[in-house]
């Protein structure tokens, strides 16, 4: 799943290719991924005829910032976004089609339909879901080594798992949670309301620090992630442990280890992080 950086890369590529644009018609061939409203006919009537004024970003999600809407667009697993010239072909999987006035097409393309829409009268978007339980952005200021600290005292689940939990902190998913533990030289498995105040500044720290990294690289492609220019992301060139499991760890030598946390496959060095 496209976790911050990711997220990020595609909004800020889509900024060049659909601001300015007004919305024609919008076609939707798989009903399902339109959640609010939940009548695709008043979906596309609410969108008609108005014009894209910027693309934002709240965790993992895009915000299309229009006229009087907000639309609201989760990618899920292999949700993909591109921009091609009205009559040219249709790519198997395209679900949803916004049409625009100067005879150009956004296509949402989507192999596993996850993928999810809302549109919401602008200001209300994160009044409800799926933005309204979200907790901060990484990169904002009120993301402080206090607040995550506070967090965590609260808690005695598993760091892993509070780490990937979006109403601590937005953006985060398995990729980046393993990362920024091994950075931090934290285990995945610590309790979360053990782990002391100089241990929560490095984590703090890392958070930001890996995500600024992975974003400047366009994010990670481990398996399907593409942005909406077909180019894959290159930091998982620079991951020290997810993905692997028996390698060398890039700090000690020792083998990278997986075990399950959460429900997710979860990479450390037992060495580094003990």
């Amino acid at each position: 799943m496209p976790e911050l950086p990711e997220v990020e890369t595609v909004r800020r590529m889509l900024i060049p290719l659909t601001v300015g644009k007004t919305i024609q018609d919008i076609k939707v061939f798989w009903p399902n991924i339109i959640k609010r409203p939940d009548d695709v006919a008043m979906f596309a009537e609410m969108l008609k005829g108005q014009s894209i004024r910027t693309v934002e970003r709240r965790g993992k999600f895009l915000k299309f910032v229009l006229t009087e809407h907000v639309l609201i667009s989760h990618l899920r697993m292999e949700g993909r976004y591109l921009l091609q010239t009205t009559g040219m072909p249709v790519e198997p999987h395209t679900h949803v089609i916004f049409q625009f006035t100067d005879g150009t097409e956004l296509r949402y393309r989507d192999v596993r339909k996850f993928g999810t829409m809302h549109v919401f009268r602008i200001g209300e978007e994160d009044e409800h879901l799926p933005l309204s339980q979200l907790g901060p952005e990484p990169f904002s200021p009120s993301f402080t080594p206090e607040l995550l600290m506070t967090k965590l005292q609260k808690t005695n689940r598993k760091i892993k798992n509070v780490l990937l939990d979006q109403t601590v902190v937005a953006g985060i998913g398995n990729i980046y949670a393993d990362e920024v533990l091994f950075r931090a030289k934290v285990h995945p498995e610590r309790i979360a309301s053990s782990i002391k105040t100089e241990e929560v500044e490095r984590l703090h720290q890392e958070i930001i620090v890996t995500l600024q990294e992975a974003v400047e690289k366009g994010g990670s492609t481990v398996r399907t992630y593409v942005n909406t220019q077909g180019e894959a992301g290159t930091f998982q060139l620079q991951l020290f442990v997810y993905g692997r499991k028996g390698e060398p760890c890039k700090r000690c030598g020792h083998p990278v280890q997986k075990i399950t946390v959460a429900g997710r496959g979860t990479h450390y060095c037992e060495q580094c992080q003990q």
